[in-house]
This record gives structure tokens, C-alpha cells and sequence, in this order.
């Protein structure tokens, strides 16, 4: 115990050293450049978040936190301006920057970009005209027109999860939030932050804010070149440094009310009192009763023992990625875990050290997947991947290397844990559970022809189908070395 408290300062210090630690080839490559600035880009219009001055300087929320991440990295940084977005990202591609400042990470976007850890966080919220109703669920709606700013992230999201809305593209945030008050469009998918400083500073206040989308927030992230890993590194270390308070401060500082009257000063303050209290007040309890409701989703949707989804959660999102499948004709595939002789490890080691191996093997099964991908605790000791997009051989590759990894971890006690993987691909008329008995039946071969390895579905299922695609470069069973 002592030695324990005795390593915290040391480890605090440890942690603080390497949030400021720049690595050396970061420093080579600016020496070699003549010790210049690293050039970055920014959405020239997007108040409050960022934008750029006359002058060419960069303003907002993220301007300011960048500064932080650059005094606490010890990466000098200088803002390259451009005419708009699009601008931002061809010279991000072309590398007259070398990153970009402040966005959402994608599928798209993460093809030739990396990202740091959040910058910061903003829910989404729906922004109808007064008259509108409260929406409690988006795919309920029918015929109804929801504008969006181009090139935004949300864009590809919406179109795909509700289809029976009618998505109309504007050039700026100004833009979609005018055509909903002017009647030219039912609703608005934005930032909470750039709703409320939107609707103030242009007088909008025929707005209000009718509903909130779990799942869609804002996680703004800097997005580095991925050949510039160094850089990223290092600008990573500086955003994990800011706090949440300094967060908050920052955001504070530039969602304001800016009033241009010939009133003198106190007159102004008497009329604006009672209506401002009433906004403040409003958007305090909205934003409460936001964080209640999205502790309440977690909870409902996340074990609690490993922090993966739960059951039902995945049998939400396997239906969904199903339908996607049809609609799209796009590959879908599932993977079936067990964990193996698990009932062995309770009953010689104990619950308490089963419950850790689950755990690790959780933190291992994130490592190695993908961000697309979905995993969950299916039972017991039982676990589920979700691989969208993912051909039947590409999920065969992607459980192998889960088996490997797994079966080279360390766990507690220098226990070696190993585990039987059923996989199974989306073929047309499946539905949930015809998919998952596939998946089981090959799990089960698995077991039976000695666990530790991983099988495929075989396609035998009473339909005379074939689960690996002709000419297909794959094992059927994939058994440990040695």
C-alpha cells in the first residue's frame, strides 16, 4: 500500500513530462523547414466554432484551444486562411497544411486523415420553427424537409438512418437556419452551441429547440495528415492536457449576446433582463435533461460488467446494419465468440478473476477492431462482433487476428485464455436469427473440433447455399500453430 501511494506522484509527474514531450523527429522536420510554424487550415465560417478575420487571423472556440494545445505540445502552429471549407480540405490533401483544426471524425474522412482524442464535445439538437411539435423520434416523421449545411459530417448520417426525411444543402449554417424560420424548411440538425449563438446574434427568435438526437454529438477532433504521425503525437498530447473547466470557460467566452442599440447601456440591461433569465433558465434545464437522458441510453444499452454493448443493444444495431444490407445490396457479417473451458477459469480461480479476464478481453477485442465495427457481451461468456460493410472473408480475417492476439495476451496469473469463433455472412431473406444460428452452428464446429480456432459458416442450413463466395482464398477453419 505504501508503495502504491508512494508511485502516484511519481506517476502524475511521468504523465505531465509526456504531455509536454515533443517528439524529436517532430522537431527534425521543423529544423529542417527553418524552424517555421507548422501551417494548418480551418472552416474559414463557422462561428462560434472558428473562423477567419479580415486580417487572417483565426477566431473561436477552437482557435483558442488550439492555442492551448500548442503552448502545452510545444508545436508552434500558424493558420494557413483560406476562401471556405472545401478550400481547407484540398490543401490538406494537397499538403499546404498539415492539418485541419476542428471536425468530426468519419469513414471517408479517416481514409487519409488521423485524429486526435476529443477537442470538444457538442450535442446535436433539432431546430424547428415555434409552431413545430417536439420530436421525440426523427424516423416517425413523414414528408418533411430537414436542411443541412454541404459538407458537413451529419450529412451522410441522416441520409442513411432516416430516409423518410427530404435532405435539402445550403453553402452556411446562416443559410439552414433561415430557411427553417422562413418556412422554406421543417427542421435543422445542428450543434447546440452554434444553435444558440446562431438564433441570438441574428435575431431568429421565432426558433426554438425541439428535440435531441442520441448518438449524433459532436466529438471535433484535429484532423492530421496520416503521413504525419509525429505531429499527431504531439498535438494529442496537448489536447488530452485541457480540462473540462477550461473547456467550458472557453466556450462561454465566445456564445454571448452582442446587441447593437442607440439605448443607453442600463436602459438595454432593464428590457433584456427578464428574457434572458428566461433563455437561461430554459437552456439550463434543456441541457439537464439532455444528460439524464443520455446516462439513462448508456445505461440501457451498455453491460455493465465490460462497457461493451449489451444484448440489446446489438440485436438494435444488428437489425439496422440488416437493413442497410438489403437496401444498399452492401456485404454484412457477424462473429460469435466463446470464450473457452470459461467455467473452468470460475471454478478454480474465482468469479472475481473470471469478471477480469471478461474485462481485458473487451479492452482487447476495441485494440483490434475496427471503429465500424460493433462488439458486445452476448452472454456470459459469449460475445458478438458486428462487421458492417464486411465480406464474409474480410470478417474471417478480422476474427484470426482477434484468436491470435488473444491467445498471445497475458492475462492475470499469467493465465493464457483462448476462445472459438463462429463466423457468418448477410445473404438474402436472412433475418436476425436465421443469421445468428449459422454463426452458433459454426461456433459450435468449433468447439467440437478442439476450440481455439476460427470456422466458418458452412451454408448448410436447410437451403442448399454456400456461405463462401466461389473462388474465395480462405480456410475453412483456421486451427492454432503448433
Amino acid at each position: 500500500m505504501a508503495e502504491s501511494m508512494s508511485g502516484r506522484p511519481l506517476g502524475r509527474l511521468r504523465h505531465l513530462l509526456a504531455a509536454l514531450a515533443v517528439p524529436v523527429q517532430l522537431l527534425v522536420s521543423a529544423a529542417a523547414h527553418g524552424g517555421e510554424a507548422i501551417p494548418y487550415c480551418t472552416d474559414p465560417d463557422w462561428p462560434p466554432y472558428e473562423s477567419i478575420t479580415a486580417d487572417g487571423k483565426h477566431q473561436g472556440i477552437a482557435a483558442d484551444l488550439l492555442s492551448l494545445v500548442s503552448q502545452r505540445s510545444g508545436v508552434e502552429l500558424r493558420v494557413l486562411p483560406t476562401r471556405d471549407w472545401e478550400e481547407s480540405i484540398a490543401a490538406a490533401r494537397d499538403g499546404r497544411c498539415r492539418f485541419l483544426s476542428f471536425l468530426n471524425r468519419t469513414p471517408t474522412r479517416e481514409e487519409w486523415l488521423a485524429f486526435t482524442e476529443p477537442l470538444f464535445v457538442d450535442p446535436n439538437v433539432l431546430v424547428t420553427r415555434e409552431g413545430h411539435d417536439y420530436v421525440a423520434d426523427l424516423a416517425g416523421l413523414s414528408g418533411e424537409t430537414m436542411v443541412l449545411p454541404k459538407g458537413t459530417s451529419i450529412e451522410e448520417r441522416v441520409r442513411r438512418d432516416f430516409p423518410n426525411l427530404s435532405i435539402v444543402l445550403v453553402d452556411t449554417e446562416a443559410e439552414a437556419f433561415a430557411m427553417v424560420s422562413r418556412g422554406k424548411a421543417d427542421m435543422t440538425l445542428r450543434s447546440l452551441t452554434v444553435a444558440v449563438y446562431t438564433i441570438k446574434t441574428a435575431g431568429w427568435f421565432n426558433l426554438k429547440v425541439a428535440g435531441h438526437l442520441p448518438g449524433y454529438e459532436n466529438l471535433l477532433r484535429i484532423g492530421v495528415r496520416r503521413d504525419e504521425p509525429d505531429l499527431l503525437a504531439a498535438l494529442d498530447r496537448g489536447v488530452r492536457t485541457i480540462s473540462s473547466a477550461e473547456r467550458t470557460v472557453i466556450a462561454n467566452r465566445h456564445v454571448a449576446i452582442q446587441v447593437q442599440s442607440p439605448l443607453d447601456p442600463w436602459t438595454l440591461a432593464k428590457l433584456l433582463a427578464i428574457p434572458a433569465a428566461v433563455i437561461l433558465t430554459s437552456l439550463f434545464w434543456i441541457l439537464k435533461l439532455m444528460r439524464v437522458n443520455e446516462r439513462l441510453r448508456v445505461q440501457s444499452r451498455t453491460d455493465v460488467l465490460t462497457g461493451l454493448a449489451n444484448r440489446s443493444h446489438l440485436n438494435d444495431v444488428c437489425r439496422s446494419e440488416m437493413e442497410r444490407a438489403v437496401r444498399y445490396g452492401r456485404p454484412m457479417s457477424i462473429i460469435l465468440i466463446d470464450l473457452d473451458h470459461f467455467k473452468q477459469v470460475n471454478d478454480r480461480y474465482g468469479h472475481v478473476f473470471g469478471d477480469q479476464v471478461l474485462v481485458e478481453f473487451a479492452g482487447l477485442a476495441r485494440e483490434v477492431l475496427r471503429s465500424t465495427d460493433t462488439v458486445g457481451r452476448w452472454g456470459g461468456e459469449e460475445f458478438l462482433i458486428l462487421c458492417p460493410e464486411t465480406t464474409l472473408e474480410a470478417a474471417f480475417a478480422l476474427a484470426e487476428r482477434l484468436r491470435r492476439t488473444m491467445r498471445a495476451y497475458g492475462f492475470p496469473n499469467g493465465h493464457r485464455q483462448t476462445g472459438s469463433f463462429g463466423v457468418a455472412g448477410f445473404r438474402d431473406g436472412d433475418g436476425i436469427d436465421r443469421l445468428l444460428i449459422r454463426a452458433d452452428n459454426a461456433l459450435y464446429r468449433a468447439k467440437g473440433e478442439g476450440r481455439d480456432r476460427v470456422v466458418l459458416d458452412r451454408g448448410d442450413d436447410g437451403d442448399g447455399g454456400e456461405a463462401v463466395p466461389t473462388g474465395a482464398k480462405v480456410s475453412r477453419t483456421v486451427c492454432p500453430a503448433g
